[in-house]
C-alpha cells in the first residue's frame, strides 16, 4: 500500500509542524491545550492560504492528515502505554487512506491485542480528553484483535474501515496480525465483498434520485461523486491490495488518459470539498445554492451573456462527476470481469461480422472495428435497443468507444449510413432512455450531435428546473416512453391513451431531444432549438411533413402549458386562439403529450391533479373546436343555455322546483353561466337555495375518489363589499391553503359569487376530513363578516432555497377591449403569504378583484388578476395605473429583501 505522505515535500511539512517549536510552546504553560490549539490553528490558516493561492489540492489533503498524524503521535506517546496487553494507534477511513478535508472526522481506531480495557482505562480516556479539548472533531472506537474480527465478519462499514487502517503510534506487528485475521481468506472474500458494494451503491444512488444533476448534489454521495471513487478504491484494495489510481494503471484497468482524467476529476471535487468545509466551518458535502455562488466567484467564474458564474460553475461541476459516472462504468465492468465472472464459462453468441455478446453484454469481435467501420458506433448501440437481454457493452468495448469516439466527427455525421442508424434508433422497440443515457455518458451522443453537447451538465440557477438541461431532456424521453406502459395508466390516463393513436412516436422523441437545446446561448431557446432542428432534419432526410411537425413542436412546446395556467379556459376565445396556433388535431396530440412530459421531467413537484386538470380541459376543448371546426364557436346564448338546462335536470333530480331555481338565477350575469361547469353551478346553487341569511355561506364539496389532488372547490356566496377578496385571501393563508384559481363574480343584487380552487400545503385536496372542512367554514365566516377587520398576516419561515432568490419584480397593467377588462400581471419571487400581502395592498390601493390566475414556478410567482376601481370600472387613467404599479412593487420589493440573503 503506497504511503501518500511522500508526495508532500519536506518544506510543507517543516511549515506545517515544527516539533522543536511545539516543545518549546509546551513548557509556557502548566496544561498542554494551550500549545496543541497554537499549532493546529496556525497550520490551519497557512493550509488556507495555500488553497487560496492555488496549492496543489493532492498535497493539501495529504498534508492536513500527515498535521493530524503528528499531534494524535506527540499526544499518544506522551502517555505510559508500557503496562498490560499491547495496544496501537490506527487510523481508519478516509483518515487511514491519508486523506482530511478541514471539516472531516478523524476516525481513529484504539487497537488492543486482548480485551483488557481496564489496564489502559485512564491512559485512553485521558487521551480521548485531551484531543476534544484541543478542538479535533474525532471518531473514535476501542477494540481488541478478535472483536475487530467478529464485528467486521458481517459490517461491511467496519470491514472497509479496517481495511483502509493504517498504524499511526504502536507496535505495527498488532495492525499486520489485524490485516491478517480479516483478509479474505477469512471473510469477505473479494466476490461477496463486490457484490455488496454494488447493492450498497444502488441505494446510495436511490438516495440521490439516480441522477449525477441534481440542483444541490451532495458531492460525496451523490452519483460520480467522491463516494464513487471511495467504491472504486475499495474493491480494488480488497481484490488487488491497492487504491493508487497508478496501481490500477499498472494493473491495465486504466489507461494513461483515463488514469490523468481520475485525478484531475477527484482534484476538482476535492477543491469543492476543501472550500466547502472552510467556508462552512464544517463537513458539508452538500453544493446548497448557499454557497454555490460564493464558490463560482472563488474560482474565477463571471457571468456573461447567457450563462450566469454560478451556473458555469456548476456546469464544470456537472462534466466532471458525469466524467467520474464514465470512467467507474468503465472499472467496475473490469472488476465485475475480473471478480464476479471469474471462472465462468464464456457464453458467446455472434451478431453479425462486428459484434457478438459474451455472456449478455455485447462486444466488438476485434478491436479494430470501430477504426475500419466507424459507424459500427451507432451500430452498436442500435443493436442493444433490439435485444432485450444485453446488459450493456463490455469492459474493453466501453475502452475503444471510449478510443475511437473522436471519429464522430461532421463527416461521421453527414455519412448516410450514420443518419440511417440514428433514426433507427429512435425507433428503437427497447431501452431508448437507457441507451441514450449511456450514448451521453460515453461522450458519443454529444458528439453525434453537438448541439446537444453544448448543453450536457448545463444547469438554470433557479428553483423550477431541478435538473441540468441534458438530463431533463433524456428524462422527458423517458416520460414520453412511459405513457405508452400499463404502469402508467393510473398517473397519466389521457396521455396513456393518446400515445397509442399518435402514427410515427419517434418524432415526438426528436422534438423533446430538441426542445431545450437551444437553452444557454442567450435568446429564445424555442426558437434557436427549432433551427438545430430543422437543420437535423435535413442532414437525416425527412420528409415535409415530419419535419414541419418537429420544428412545430420545439417552437411551441411551451405554448400548452402557458395557456393552461395562465389563461381563462372558460373563455371561448381563448380556446379558439389556442386551436389556431395549433391547427389540427394531430399536432393537438402531439403537443399535449410533449407539454406533460416536459412538466414531469422539469420539476415533479410541479405535476399535481391541479394542473393535470387544467390541461386536460384546455386538450378536450381544443380537440372539439378543432373537430367542429375552429371558426364555428357556439353562441354565447346557446352556451349558456346548454349550461343550465344540464345544471336545472341535476337539480330538479333532487327535488328543487324550477321556478326557485330559475328566479336565483334571473340574479346571476351571464359571465356567472360563461365561467363555470354545469355541475358546479348545480351544487352552488343548491347550497344557496338552502342557505338561511345571516351568514356568509362557505360551500367546499367533497372531492371525489381519484380527484384528491385535482385540488378542492371552496365557494364564498355573501354580500360584496369592500376588502373581500382581500380578506379572503388572508383567511386562506392563516389556514394554510394554497390558491391555485379564483373567479370572483358579482350578481346583479350585489352578492359575490367566488369560487376557490384551494390545495393543503403539501399539494393535496382537502379532502374527506368533516373537522378541517368545519374549521375552513368558520374560519372564512367569521372573517368575512367584518372584512374591513383586516385578519392579521402570519408571517411563515420562507423555506432556505427560496431565500437565495431574488428576482425584481415586475408589474404590468393592460386593458382589453373585448372582453372589457383590465388585466394586472405580477411577476416577482415566491414567498409565504405573497398573495395575501398582494390582497393587502388591493384593498388599500381600494380595488377590486374579478379574477385571478396563480403559477408558481420554483421560486418565480406569476400571477395574473382581472382588477378594476372602487366602482368597478376598468382602469384606463395613466396615473392611476401608475401609482398601482409602483405600489405593488414596492410592497413586493421590500417583502423579498426582507427574506432574500446577498451573497
Amino acid at each position: 500500500m503506497s504511503n501518500p505522505f511522500q508526495k508532500i515535500p519536506a518544506p510543507v511539512k517543516d511549515s506545517l509542524f515544527n516539533k522543536s517549536q511545539f516543545r518549546a510552546d509546551l513548557t509556557i504553560s502548566k496544561t498542554p491545550i494551550p500549545a496543541y490549539k497554537k499549532c493546529l490553528k496556525e497550520a490551519t490558516a497557512k493550509m488556507d492560504q495555500w488553497f487560496m493561492d492555488g496549492m496543489d489540492i493532492e498535497q493539501l489533503v495529504f498534508a492536513r492528515a500527515w498535521l493530524i498524524d503528528q499531534v494524535l503521535c506527540l499526544s499518544w506517546e506522551h502517555l505510559d502505554w508500557t503496562k498490560g496487553c499491547p495496544i496501537a494507534l490506527l487510523a481508519v477511513g478516509g483518515y487511514g487512506r491519508g486523506e482530511l478535508h478541514p471539516g472531516s472526522d478523524i476516525d481513529i481506531l484504539i487497537l488492543l491485542e486482548e480485551d483488557h480495557y481496564n489496564e489502559h482505562q485512564d491512559a485512553i480516556e485521558h487521551f480521548l480528553t485531551l484531543l476534544w479539548d484541543i478542538g479535533l472533531k474525532v471518531g473514535s472506537s476501542v477494540r481488541s484483535l478478535a472483536e475487530c474480527a467478529h464485528q467486521a465478519v458481517n459490517d461491511l462499514t467496519i470491514i472497509t474501515n479496517l481495511m483502509e487502517s493504517r498504524v499511526i503510534s504502536g507496535p505495527a506487528v498488532l495492525h499486520e496480525r489485524l490485516l491478517d485475521i480479516t483478509d479474505t481468506d477469512h471473510m469477505w472474500p473479494s466476490q461477496r465483498y463486490l457484490q455488496a458494494k454494488f447493492e450498497e451503491q444502488r441505494k446510495r444512488h436511490r438516495k440521490y434520485n439516480d441522477t449525477e444533476y441534481d440542483l444541490e448534489p451532495n458531492i460525496k454521495g451523490s452519483p460520480g461523486g467522491l463516494r464513487d471513487l471511495h467504491m472504486l478504491g475499495w474493491v480494488a484494495r480488497r481484490h488487488y491490495g491497492t487504491h493508487d489510481p497508478a496501481e490500477l494503471l499498472e494493473l491495465g484497468f486504466l489507461s494513461n488518459v483515463e488514469h490523468q482524467q481520475l485525478l484531475r476529476c477527484r482534484a476538482f471535487l476535492w477543491k469543492i470539498r476543501w472550500a466547502l468545509h472552510s467556508q462552512t466551518g464544517r463537513s458539508e458535502d452538500r453544493l446548497l445554492f448557499d454557497h454555490q455562488r460564493t464558490l463560482a466567484s472563488q474560482f474565477g467564474y463571471h457571468d456573461h451573456t447567457g450563462a450566469l458564474a454560478v451556473e458555469q460553475f456548476m456546469q464544470s461541476y456537472f462534466r466532471t462527476v458525469m466524467i467520474v459516472s464514465q470512467l467507474k462504468d468503465l472499472l467496475l465492468q473490469h472488476f465485475d470481469d475480473d471478480i464476479l465472472s471469474a471462472g465462468e464459462s464464456q457464453e458467446v453468441r455472434p451478431i453479425n461480422e462486428r459484434f457478438q455478446v459474451c455472456n449478455n453484454y455485447i462486444e466488438t469481435v476485434h478491436d479494430k472495428v470501430f477504426a475500419e467501420y466507424p459507424p459500427a458506433i451507432l451500430e452498436m448501440f442500435v443493436l442493444i435497443t433490439r435485444d432485450q437481454t444485453i446488459q450493456g457493452p463490455t469492459a474493453e468495448t466501453i475502452r475503444l468507444l471510449r478510443d475511437y469516439r473522436h471519429l464522430v466527427d461532421s463527416t461521421f455525421r453527414k455519412d448516410p449510413r450514420c443518419t440511417r442508424l440514428f433514426l433507427e434508433l429512435m425507433r428503437a422497440p427497447f431501452t431508448l432512455t437507457a441507451t441514450l443515457r449511456r450514448m451521453a455518458r460515453y461522450g458519443i451522443l454529444g458528439r453525434y450531435l453537438p448541439e446537444f453537447g453544448q448543453i450536457i451538465g448545463q444547469m438554470q440557477y433557479d428553483l423550477f428546473h431541478t435538473l441540468t438541461v441534458d438530463a431533463h431532456t433524456l428524462l422527458l424521453i423517458k416520460y414520453l416512453r412511459g405513457f405508452s406502459y400499463e404502469k402508467s395508466r393510473q398517473q397519466f390516463p389521457i396521455a396513456s391513451k393518446i400515445i397509442h393513436r399518435i402514427p410515427k412516436p419517434e418524432l415526438l422523441y426528436l422534438a423533446g431531444l430538441y426542445h431545450d437545446i437551444g437553452k444557454g446561448r442567450g435568446g429564445d431557446h424555442s426558437q434557436l432549438g427549432a433551427v438545430d432542428a430543422k437543420q437535423f432534419c435535413r442532414v437525416h432526410g425527412l420528409n415535409k411533413e415530419d419535419t414541419s411537425l418537429i420544428v412545430w413542436l420545439v417552437q411551441e412546446h411551451l405554448t400548452m402549458s402557458v395557456t393552461a395556467q395562465k389563461k381563462d379556459l372558460s373563455d371561448p376565445i381563448v380556446i379558439q386562439d389556442f386551436a389556431r396556433r395549433v391547427g389540427t388535431r394531430e399536432r393537438l396530440k402531439y403537443l399535449y403529450l410533449l407539454t406533460v412530459a416536459d412538466i414531469n421531467a422539469t420539476n415533479p413537484g410541479l405535476w399535481n391533479g391541479w394542473r393535470a386538470s387544467l390541461l386536460q380541459q384546455l386538450f378536450s376543448q381544443t380537440h372539439q373546436l378543432l373537430k367542429r371546426g375552429i371558426d364555428n364557436l357556439p353562441e354565447l346564448n346557446e352556451q349558456i343555455a346548454n349550461t343550465q338546462q344540464k345544471a336545472l335536470l341535476l337539480l330538479k333530480e333532487k327535488g328543487f322546483e324550477e321556478a326557485w331555481i330559475l328566479k336565483l338565477w334571473e340574479q346571476f350575469n351571464d359571465e356567472y353561466f360563461l365561467r363555470h361547469q354545469s355541475d358546479e353551478i348545480s351544487w352552488q346553487t343548491e347550497g344557496i337555495l338552502n342557505h338561511r341569511p345571516g351568514k356568509p355561506l362557505i360551500l367546499i364539496p367533497e372531492v371525489k375518489d381519484g380527484y384528491e389532488h385535482q385540488g378542492s372547490k371552496v365557494f364564498v356566496y355573501t354580500h360584496d363589499q369592500s376588502n373581500l377578496f382581500a380578506a379572503t385571501v388572508a383567511a386562506f393563508h392563516q389556514l394554510g391553503l394554497a390558491i391555485q384559481d379564483a373567479r370572483i363574480i358579482t350578481s346583479n343584487n350585489n352578492f359575490s359569487l367566488d369560487t376557490y380552487t384551494v390545495l393543503e400545503e403539501d399539494g393535496s385536496a382537502i379532502g374527506p376530513n368533516p373537522e378541517r372542512i368545519l374549521d375552513i367554514q368558520v374560519h372564512l365566516q367569521n372573517t368575512l363578516a367584518a372584512p374591513d377587520k383586516f385578519p392579521e398576516l402570519i408571517r411563515r419561515r420562507t423555506p432556505r432555497q427560496l431565500r437565495y432568490f431574488n428576482r425584481e419584480p415586475v408589474v404590468l397593467i393592460s386593458n382589453q377591449v373585448e372582453p372589457r377588462q383590465t388585466i394586472l400581471d405580477i411577476t416577482a419571487t415566491d414567498r409565504p403569504g405573497l398573495l395575501a400581502l398582494i390582497g393587502k395592498s388591493f384593498a388599500k390601493l381600494q380595488l377590486q378583484v374579478h379574477g385571478a390566475k396563480i403559477a408558481t414556478f420554483g421560486e418565480k410567482v406569476e400571477d395574473s388578476f382581472i382588477i378594476a376601481d372602487s366602482n368597478g370600472d376598468t382602469i384606463r387613467d395613466a396615473q392611476s395605473c401608475k401609482k398601482i404599479c409602483d405600489t405593488l412593487s414596492s410592497v413586493l420589493r421590500e417583502a423579498s429583501s426582507l427574506d432574500a440573503i446577498t451573497p
